[in-house]
């Protein structure tokens, strides 16, 4: 037998011994094409090269020309020229402007129409008088007196008058703030005259004035206190601005409930911890409104002047309290001790910018105005509120 024929046969009986199984399909490669797209549609512009103009080294930089005194004080003399022209031009107009008639000679600036100040005692009290004219009130025009205990308020109020040049200047509050103080208490007395004739139904002006100095009680400066100071903080030979605070609030709250208030609780509404101010008990307040209610026109007037100059109530109260001839007065009671004036109750308000001023320093034409503006008010409130004493 061929050998060909034997292979084809060991194949076929191989096939059925074992016959084939069929194969998986292969396969199939998916091929994807990703078609890239650019985000903008402007094909890109290539950078295009100014052109060389010009060749040779770059030109020397500019320098200024050598200025001699001379041509400096020519200079000078020149602008001086330029501005005195401008100013007679300006000086032509103005009096081209002014048709003047044949004639009529220039008005002098209107000046005060009055020679001296004097004060006078005229039916039981002191009177400014302006030659022959006495001093009214601006709004009421009644005639501002005074009681005969208050000489020293008087001439301070003549002196005010007096150092005024013209007529346009007494329509200015800040250059009479006496006067402005003065007739804000006679203001208080003719309306508790009023109140008392028209009954409760009257909204009096002292419960107006009661209510406005009460919101200071809550956030008095005397009352809210830094924190303590970090070890850090701490300067040998140097008192603290919470002990600062701490020695001052002992001294004018020690008295005024001692003397004033007998019995009434005021502590601090601040500790350096809290973000907001507690309120008083309303017994508290029941209390120092009782007391400011019962005040005269004149230490009512003084009272609220200094609180709204020092930002704070007590440091006001015990100012009005020790310089008072009224019935809030303490009197000679206390004469053998130092008085809490203006210099102390400054202080007391401004207790932390004096600290801050001790470490770091005065601001000139900031704290230093403040600081003889502050004694300015507050001095006016013990002229209100001061006198001789004899009724």
């Amino acid at each position: 037998m061929r050998p060909s024929a034997n292979t084809a046969m060991r194949l076929a009986s191989r096939r059925t011994l074992f016959p084939a199984t069929p194969l998986p399909p292969a396969p199939t490669k998916t091929t994807t094409f990703l078609s890239l797209r650019h985000i903008h549609h402007t094909p890109a512009a290539p950078a295009t090269v100014s052109p060389v103009l010009g060749n040779g080294p770059p030109p020397e930089p500019p320098s200024s020309a050598a200025d001699s005194s001379a041509q400096r004080l020519a200079r000078r003399k020149k602008q001086a020229e330029l501005l005195r022209q401008a100013a007679d031009i300006r000086k032509s107009q103005q009096q081209s402007s002014k048709k003047k008639q044949p004639g009529q000679e220039d008005r002098p600036k209107p000046r005060r129409f009055w020679k001296d100040v004097s004060v006078q005692e005229v039916d039981g009290a002191l009177e400014v008088h302006l030659d022959q004219r006495p001093l009214r009130h601006p709004t009421t025009k009644q005639i501002v007196r005074l009681p005969l205990t208050k000489p020293m308020l008087a001439s301070a109020l003549a002196l005010e008058w007096d150092l005024l040049t013209s007529v346009q200047q007494a329509t200015r509050q800040h250059l009479i703030p006496l006067t402005s103080l003065v007739c804000r208490a006679v203001d208080i007395a003719e309306d508790d005259e009023a109140t008392h004739a028209k009954g409760a139904a009257h909204e009096s002006l002292r419960a107006g004035i009661a209510k406005t100095v009460l919101r200071y009680l809550d956030t008095d400066t005397l009352l809210c206190f830094a924190p303590p100071p970090a070890s850090y903080d701490v300067v040998e030979d140097k008192e603290s601005l919470r002990e600062t605070q701490e020695r001052v609030f002992k001294d004018v709250v020690g008295f005024l409930t001692s003397r004033v208030w007998p019995g009434v609780a005021i502590e601090p509404v601040l500790d350096g911890e809290s973000l907001m101010p507690k309120s008083h008990s309303a017994e508290t307040r029941a209390v120092v409104e009782g007391w400011v209610m019962g005040l005269s026109a004149w230490e009512l007037a003084g009272l609220e002047r200094g609180v709204l100059a020092g930002k704070g109530l007590l440091g006001a109260v015990r100012l009005v309290v020790e310089w008072s001839e009224g019935p809030a007065g303490l009197g000679h009671a206390d004469a053998n001790n130092k008085k809490f004036g203006v210099e102390e109750a400054a202080q007391a308000a401004s207790l932390e910018v004096d600290w801050q001023i001790s470490n770091w320093g005065e601001v000139e034409d900031t704290h230093d105005v403040e600081k003889e503006d502050l004694r300015r008010q507050l001095g006016s409130v013990v002229l209100l509120v001061s006198g001789t004493g004899k009724q």
